[in-house]
């Protein structure tokens, strides 16, 4: 797609559905997410969330629906859209064995940058996580905070515009967790870098945050977590979920 696309949203699925089987793990997706803007994706286990994250990140075939990244495709251009994707998986993927700036030259093979050009993306990333001192350390010597934060260092070495997080606080505790997301939520206000953060941990999500909330395969609500909660009369996120997953397992 050619043309100026900062008018389009970063990514816009419409109508996206999925199965395994005869399971349906998604049915009728809409998903708008903006530029520069810290998003966050909630739902129980079994909500879709994973079947979701998978369809974005080209995991999964696209099988109903549209999906498009920064005005492209993702079926019609895949490799296009992966260059504007970073994504932090859930299950960690570095090599404990390697030393934390091979683990992120290795990334930086992959989307083909040039040897020095690596190099100093390597040094930018490690310096804006904290771990340039560490440049040289296997990565079993980091603890679980510091190889989250290599992870978003390496994920962020081709200058994506969206970057994917799925569950990137699970088994840290609650100071790495805080530090964790407010690193993330400055890279949308000093980077412009688009986010989607998908967690069960509501407590990480703030008032303002454009939400999307998954049950059963379904949207069951979107917008500001403020407005979700005045919309359901709740006190709390954790509230408004809740009544609205009520609400879906209502017969009609």
């Amino acid at each position: 797609m050619n043309g100026d696309t900062r008018s389009l949203p970063m990514l816009e699925a419409i109508g996206l559905g999925h199965r395994y089987g005869p399971r349906q793990a998604l049915e009728g997706v809409d998903l708008r997410l903006e530029r520069g803007v810290f998003h966050a994706l909630v739902g129980p286990n079994g909500a879709g969330k994973s079947t979701l994250i998978g369809l974005i990140t080209g995991l999964l075939a696209l099988q109903r629906g549209t999906l498009h990244l920064d005005g492209l495709s993702l079926p019609a251009h895949p490799r296009a859209a992966r260059r504007r994707l970073g994504v932090v998986f859930q299950q960690p993927t570095l090599d404990l064995e390697l030393s934390v700036r091979q683990n992120l030259l290795y990334h930086a093979a992959l989307h083909g940058l040039g040897r020095r050009q690596a190099r100093r993306r390597c040094a930018e990333e490690l310096a804006r996580v904290g771990l340039a001192e560490r440049a040289d350390d296997r990565v079993r010597r980091l603890n679980g905070g510091h190889r989250r934060r290599l992870e978003i260092a390496r994920a962020l070495l081709h200058e994506p515009r969206l970057l994917v997080l799925d569950e990137p606080s699970v088994g840290l505790d609650v100071a790495s967790r805080a530090s964790l997301n407010d690193h993330v939520r400055a890279l949308c206000h000093e980077r412009g870098v688009s986010v989607l953060w998908t967690t069960h941990l509501l407590d990480e999500i703030r008032h303002d945050d454009p939400v999307v909330m998954l049950g059963g395969g379904r949207v069951l609500a979107q917008g500001p977590s403020r407005q979700l909660c005045r919309r359901t009369g709740s006190d709390s996120l954790p509230e408004a979920y809740a009544r609205l997953a009520a609400l879906e397992e209502t017969p009609a």
